[in-house]
């Protein structure tokens, strides 16, 4: 059975399944090419990438740091937001180990430096099935999608990555120090994979929601409704990641959190009121 598509000049082309499915195959290339090219990239100039930007959250000299701290003394917080320096020895425990985790590590980075092209690839794919009052609500939608994902990975990488590695790494259990942490590089780079991809595709909240609430998925109501649930929620990861249990260094982490949420809200609220004058209009019309 043909698909109906409607192609870049306007109009209409009836396109089968197995059309559909070649074209895809086609934007999964490239994609796949783009990050490719990006992890070649990274490769060669791996020694730098891992000394100055892998291992940074574990570093005591990493910039997160010094700029927490020093906030805290500006802020009158006192030592609050300054995390003890925590030495951290990785282990390869294979022949292959530290080759393996260098490709591991190319193509992850190569994954993130590609995210804008690999969305514009999926944009490309899904934008002839819009109709032309549904362009207009997209707009900017590439630049939008790539920065919350980047914040996200940034937030990740320079605020909960130096948090999580710090206080993981400075947990001891027992008293007689019989017990000493020597994680694996594949450990160390799937918990900053985690860490990074994680933030990077929950600063996408915005986003979501007001991609939902435009297709009538979700309301403002309902995010309103469920704030109080979504606050207790944000409160308990922020309590788990951070290194100390006063509420300064826990704020810090449940800030940004928290005004994704409520941002997420006034980016439904609007679009609602959107759809809804949109209606109003069609029936009158």
């Amino acid at each position: 059975m043909a698909l109906l598509d409607r192609n870049r000049g306007g109009g209409l082309a009836d396109m089968t399944f197995i059309d559909h499915l070649e074209e895809l195959r086609m934007h999964i290339i490239r994609s796949v090419l783009a990050i490719l090219v990006m992890a070649i990239v990274i490769f060669v100039y791996r020694n730098w990438i891992f000394d100055y930007i892998i291992t940074g959250p574990i570093n005591p000299n990493f910039i997160s740091y010094r700029v927490l701290c020093q906030f805290s003394h500006w802020a009158h917080m006192g030592d609050a937001l300054c995390m003890p320096p925590v030495k951290v020895n990785m282990q390869s425990n294979s022949f292959g180990g530290q080759f393996i985790g260098s490709i591991s590590m190319s193509f992850i980075l190569g994954f993130i430096m590609a995210f804008p092209y690999i969305f514009w690839e999926f944009w490309r794919f899904v934008k002839p099935a819009l109709k032309e009052n549904e362009l207009r609500t997209t707009r900017f939608v590439i630049f939008w999608v790539s920065f919350f994902f980047f914040l996200g990975a940034a937030f990740g990488f320079f605020l909960l990555g130096p948090f999580t590695f710090n206080f993981l790494a400075g947990f001891q259990l027992g008293t007689q120090g019989t017990l000493v942490t020597f994680p694996t590089l594949s450990d160390y780079l799937d918990n900053l994979t985690n860490i990074i991809l994680g933030c990077g595709l929950a600063f996408e909240l915005p986003v979501l929601a007001y991609a939902l609430t435009r297709i009538g998925l979700i309301t403002p109501f309902f995010l309103k409704k469920t704030r109080k649930y979504a606050i207790v929620v944000i409160l308990i990861i922020a309590a788990f990641i951070t290194p100390s249990p006063d509420w300064m260094s826990q704020t810090i982490v449940f800030l940004p959190l928290y005004l994704l949420y409520e941002l997420s809200i006034v980016l439904s609220v609007r679009v609602y009121k959107e759809e809804q004058k949109r209606e109003q209009e069609d029936e009158w019309s």
